[in-house]
């Protein structure tokens, strides 16, 4: 199953704009919810629907990440991303999306379905945490970044991690037979 939209209006919890609501939607509501009110993130820092342009090889690309989380500085710090189904078939992707982010990569990823919750370092694709509890709170991401920096990958490295990216977009492509603009 893939994000479509429901045709009506709902308020972001983030930014207070009205924005379209869709099958996911509620979830990344809760999601942005969790980060300011459970982990205490200051609301300035996170970003719902952050789009990643590139190219892979000739062609343009683009990826979502579900919440965008930034220092106070603009340094990238986590990279959530939501999807249906089992996390770890997702961690590969997303950390691709995570490291091809310029100009820095986000240090750290969380992939959830909702119901589990991974917590990956960027740099190695190693699991660093499982469960919601395992999510940094705010007070603890600059220690986080510090034991998980992430430099930016060499022109070749990234080059790959665009096409790994790009390859794991289209196999999730329309399963209605017809694009669902979101």
């Amino acid at each position: 199953m893939h994000e479509v939209s429901l045709n009506q209006l709902i308020t972001d919890y983030v930014s207070g704009r009205e924005i379209m609501d869709t099958t996911y939607e509620d979830l990344r509501q809760a999601l942005a919810r969790m980060l300011v009110e459970d982990k205490f993130y200051p609301r300035s820092t996170v970003h719902p629907k952050y789009l990643i342009d590139f190219h892979a090889g000739k062609e343009a690309q683009s990826a979502t990440i579900d919440i965008a989380v930034f220092t106070p500085d603009s340094r990238p710090a986590l990279a959530l991303f939501f999807h249906p189904g089992e996390v770890g078939t997702f961690v590969r992707q997303s950390v691709a999306a995570a490291r091809i982010h310029e100009p820095a990569p986000f240090p750290l990823v969380v992939v959830t379905d909702s119901m589990e919750a991974l917590v990956v370092e960027t740099r190695t694709a190693a699991e660093i945490g499982r469960g919601f509890y395992q999510i940094p709170r705010w007070g603890q991401m600059e220690e986080m970044l510090t034991r998980h920096p992430c430099p930016p990958l060499a022109p070749d490295r990234l080059e790959g991690e665009r096409r790994i990216l790009a390859a794991y977009l289209s196999l999730g492509g329309p399963c209605c037979g017809g694009a669902c603009p979101v």
